[in-house]
């Protein structure tokens, strides 16, 4: 219904209806100080807007804290009073029921209060909220969870639709920063205080000290005073509460504040500008005035969120008035029921289009709507509820997490000390200290310890009955090592055994079953011999292990065979055998090339060549070499290959030694492919998680037998039923200390991490107990234990407990040798190859002339030939050759040629020699380009000298080395 008003000299305008519904007549603080803000933005507007064409006509209706009674105001409101808007209703469960209204009639429905998250998932185009969603405030109270690592909350929550409505997302957001709920205590809005006395006190038993509390500020104060009757309010504990009460702290009673001291709570950031604090000035004069028998009122955010949506209103409208009249459509409906009377704005559509558009600077701070219809997220307040309010000790925002001010924004969330995130706590009970977040209850249940049952490895756990008392004793080392844990923490956790049993005192399962009774809340923890491994660990929780971790083969063993003839071979392996002696033949030819032309020792006939280059080739072995080495380059090749041998021999040396020397055991198997190819039977301990280790690799199920204790594993050894066991590491070495002579341990090892102590998934114990593990394995407490049950000779002392395949010098540990005297040999060839042919470089360039007197080259390979047949020859200039033309004290002298032309012929002298013999001689002629080759054997006193010359005769006078083409024997 419209009408033409006037106001602030607009005589014209038109009236646009608007319905307010709250609790009016419950006092609520919401109620009234949103009422009155509602009515402070419509004047104020208006005033600041006078020409503005229309103008908002407040109806109101008491909803009476009654969702039928908030349904009947509102539709009484569309039916009869026509508004076009209503602002309202107060609580989320008024809400549900009046969105649907607001969409048939096609009017918005806007609440400032309403802050459940379930309302989103209406997605009606006509719903606004005007407020921050409750599910905003969680991220908030999850990070304070984080900055101060609690591991377990416990949600308390009023039992309707405000209150399941926040669980949700608070179970989400403290998932994400690895904190769980084990319990949620939801309290009815009716309850007694005896009732939630009671329910208090079931908070009490649990392990859990952190809370948040979501209900509304009246049910709050009595949950806080009844809290501080029972002594939950004292040091230890942890209260956080969300807006629902923070944002009423400055007008709660004295009375209660005082049972809050030391709660911690959210709220929204409201920026104390210069508008804000005017307007509250304003607002409680105002208040005082309409309200005179409240003394204490005080201005909320809802206050502030009940203008900014009225003042977004009356936008809207004046906007919306512009392109249509604010007019109902007819109904055809001939029903006279209240809901078939419904007609629908036809202003509504452009209306609700104009307030998802509404943005504008805000009391409240920036008023803005998200495509949804929900009010846009603002930055959130941490409040410590300290003497006669609320004093803010950081901040939270969406971006930045948790800063101390909201200038640290950029960094705020990047610091791991919370005393950078916020400032200084004070906690309940007036405590500095920051609570742990959980404490064993002292007046509840014991933790229920979950022990394993089996009839082998006693030392580990054993369960034992006194069939006269039927009392139950649990000892082993497995239950020492507990209880050293449980000493060394800082508080008492009272415990007590149940060993998983049936009802003829059998085990009741297996490990895995054990375990899962854990996870199934059967249990509160499993001590024991249980091993942690994945599938589990996605059911329970492990401490950290505080044995070595592996499991391994355990198989008999046998004297070592290898000692026979050929014993000698086995500490090198092949490989390195033939390495080492291909390398003695290289360096024996290498030696010999360098040699060859300038030692006495490396000529002679190939045989006796080959001979002497092979012996002191391999006589480096033993370093009995006597041929003399004449070149530098042999030398260095010697002195490097001489060091490489020494290192050999030496390892050789320590390996056969200890071959010859140590007793020395051998597996019968080494190689768990030779157990799967041959179908061998192989054992493992009965219940364990080993069986299934075994069936992924490849073993079948009737090859597989079972033992019970170390003394049926030794007997299925003994009578060849199983070929090796498969075990823990812990097991085996107890085991072998049993059977050390028998049986030993070897490859391959199966990597686990050892025994751990087992707890439900997310359990506050399991921090503070794997820190006491730590400190009991690094101390001597351990040791003690160890030696307590297993003594302290617990290891083999004939053998070694572990063998792998081999143990052989193998190539791999000399290659770099090899390397180093191999480059220097080549090296050598390289350097001597280059220089003699480089010397002898006239051979490969010569000229032959053929039968055409013309010049020609000769062929390639001739010319190869040639300078092979020069290489064997004597290198006459090195100085072991210089005074090789004198023997004893005969004397061959050469050193003028009487001859008139160039000619070449061979001498052979015999000592003593006919002087008429030689006289007769004459040499035959030849030609300038013949080569003269004397080859003087002397033979004397039954010694052969052999001189060979190289002479070119090309002149008169004139000798040119090297040259070799005929060779004349002169007898």
């Amino acid at each position: 219904m419209t009408a033409a008003v006037g106001q602030s000299g607009n005589a014209t305008a038109v009236a646009v209806n608007v319905g307010v519904i709250l609790d009016l007549n419950r006092r609520t603080d919401v109620a009234q100080v949103g009422l009155s803000c509602v009515e402070m933005a419509v004047s104020e507007f208006y005033d600041a807007h006078p020409n503005y064409t229309t103008r908002i006509v407040i109806a109101t209706r008491d909803s009476g804290g009654d969702v039928v009674q908030a349904a009947a105001s509102a539709l009484d409101l569309i039916n009869n009073v026509q508004v076009q808007a209503i602002l309202g209703p107060e609580t989320s469960m008024q809400a549900n029921f009046l969105i649907p209204l607001g969409e048939k009639a096609q009017i918005p429905v806007i609440s400032f209060s309403a802050s459940s998250p379930t309302l989103a998932s209406i997605r009606s185009p006509y719903f606004f909220r005007a407020t921050q969603k409750d599910s905003t405030q969680v991220n908030a109270i999850a990070a304070i969870v984080k900055a101060f690592s609690w591991r377990q909350v416990v949600p308390i929550y009023v039992d309707n639709a405000y209150g399941e409505g926040i669980v949700p997302s608070l179970v989400d957001s403290l998932d994400a920063v690895d904190a769980r709920v084990p319990y949620r205590s939801a309290i009815s809005a009716s309850a007694t205080d005896d009732q939630i006395g009671q329910e208090l006190y079931k908070l009490m038993t649990m392990q859990t000290r952190v809370f948040v509390v979501h209900m509304a500020p009246n049910l709050g104060a009595r949950l806080f005073a009844k809290a501080k009757e029972v002594e939950m309010m004292s040091p230890g504990y942890v209260w956080i509460v969300t807006d629902g009460i923070t944002g009423f702290l400055n007008s709660i009673d004295s009375s209660v504040l005082e049972s809050m001291q030391g709660v911690l709570g959210v709220k929204p950031h409201v920026p104390r500008t210069k508008e804000v604090l005017e307007f509250r000035s304003r607002w409680k004069r105002k208040f005082q005035r309409d309200h005179p028998e409240i003394l204490d009122a005080d201005l909320n955010s809802y206050g502030l969120w009940a203008y900014d949506a009225t003042v977004a209103l009356a936008t809207a409208i004046e906007k919306a008035g512009q392109a249509t009249n604010f007019t109902f459509l007819n109904n055809s409906s001939s029903s006279n029921a209240d809901l078939d009377r419904i007609r629908a704005s036809s202003s509504g559509p452009n209306l609700a289009l104009e307030l998802s558009r509404a943005k504008f600077a805000g009391l409240s701070g920036e008023f803005a709507m998200e495509p949804d219809g929900q009010l846009k997220g603002s930055a959130y307040e941490v409040v410590n509820v300290n003497g006669n309010g609320g004093r803010v000790v950081g901040y939270w925002t969406r971006g930045g997490g948790l800063a101390r001010e909201l200038a640290n924004e950029s960094t705020a969330g990047r610091s791991a000390s919370r005393e950078s995130l916020m400032r200084t706590v004070i906690w309940p009970g007036d405590a500095a200290a920051v609570p742990k977040g959980f404490q064993m209850p002292t007046s509840g249940k014991k933790l229920r310890i979950g022990v394993p049952v089996k009839d082998g490895f006693s030392e580990f756990v054993s369960v034992t009955t006194d069939p006269e008392t039927n009392k139950t004793s649990v000892t082993g080392y497995c239950i020492d090592i507990f209880e050293a844990v449980v000493q060394t923490l800082p508080y008492a956790l009272p415990f007590e055994y149940v060993p998983f049993a049936n009802a003829t005192g059998d085990s009741a399962g297996t490990y895995n079953d054990l375990v899962y009774q854990v996870f199934l809340g059967n249990f509160d923890a499993v001590v024991g011999d249980t091993t942690v491994i994945a599938n589990r660990s996605n059911y329970v929780d492990f401490t950290l292990p505080y044995t070595e971790s592996g499991v391994s083969m355990v198989v008999p063993v046998r004297p070592d065979g290898s000692k026979n003839a050929w014993l000698f071979l086995k500490p090198l392996t092949w490989d390195l055998w033939m390495t080492t002696f291909l390398f003695f033949l290289f360096i024996g030819f290498v030696v010999w090339v360098l040699e060859h032309r300038i030692s006495k020792d490396f000529r002679g006939p190939p045989s006796h060549q080959a001979g002497t280059s092979l012996w002191f080739s391999f006589s480096t072995m033993v370093f009995a070499h006597r041929e003399n080495v004449v070149s530098n380059l042999a030398r260095t090749v010697v002195i490097i290959w001489c060091f490489v041998v020494l290192i050999l021999t030496q390892s050789y040396t320590a390996s056969f030694t200890s071959l010859l020397t140590v007793q020395r055991l051998q597996p019968t198997v080494t190689d768990i492919n030779e157990l799967l190819r041959k179908g061998e039977f192989v054992g493992y301990q009965d219940g364990s998680f080993v069986v299934g280790l075994l069936k992924r690799i490849g073993f079948r199920d009737d090859r597989l037998v079972p033992y019970d204790n170390s003394d049926h594993c030794d007997t299925l050894f003994g009578q060849g039923r199983i070929a090796a066991a498969f075990d823990e590491i812990p097991y085996i070495k107890l085991f072998l200390a049993k059977h050390c002579s028998k049986y030993m341990m070897t490859d391959p090892s199966y990597k686990t991490d050892g025994f751990g102590f087992v707890f439900p998934k997310g359990s506050v114990l399991v921090p503070d107990i794997s820190r006491a593990v730590l400190n009991v394995t690094e101390g001597d407490k351990m040791t003690k234990i160890e030696e307590a049950w297993f003594g302290k000779n617990s290891r083999c002392p004939e053998s070694s407990t572990s063998v792998s395949p081999g143990g052989q010098l193998g190539l791999n540990s000399f290659w770099s040798l090899f390397l180093i005297a191999g480059v220097a040999a080549v090296s050598a060839l390289i350097i001597f190859a280059a220089t003699f042919v480089y010397q002898h470089r006239q051979i490969l360039l010569q000229q032959q002339e053929g039968e055409d007197n013309s010049q020609s080259k000769p062929s390639f390979w001739r010319r190869i030939m040639r300078l092979l047949r020069t290489f064997d020859k004597k290198d006459l200039k090195c100085h072991t050759f210089r005074d090789d033309n004198r023997v004893g004290n005969n004397e061959v002298n050469l050193v003028s040629l009487n001859v008139m032309s160039p000619s070449a012929y061979s001498v052979q002298t015999e000592f003593p020699v006919d002087s008429s013999t030689a006289a007769a001689a004459t040499p035959p002629p030849i030609d300038s380009s013949t080569e003269l080759h004397y080859n003087d054997n002397v033979e004397a006193q039954g010694v052969e000298i052999s001189i060979d010359l190289h002479q070119n005769f090309s002149g008169a006078g004139q000798i040119d080395d090297g040259y070799d083409n005929d060779e004349i024997t002169r007898h």
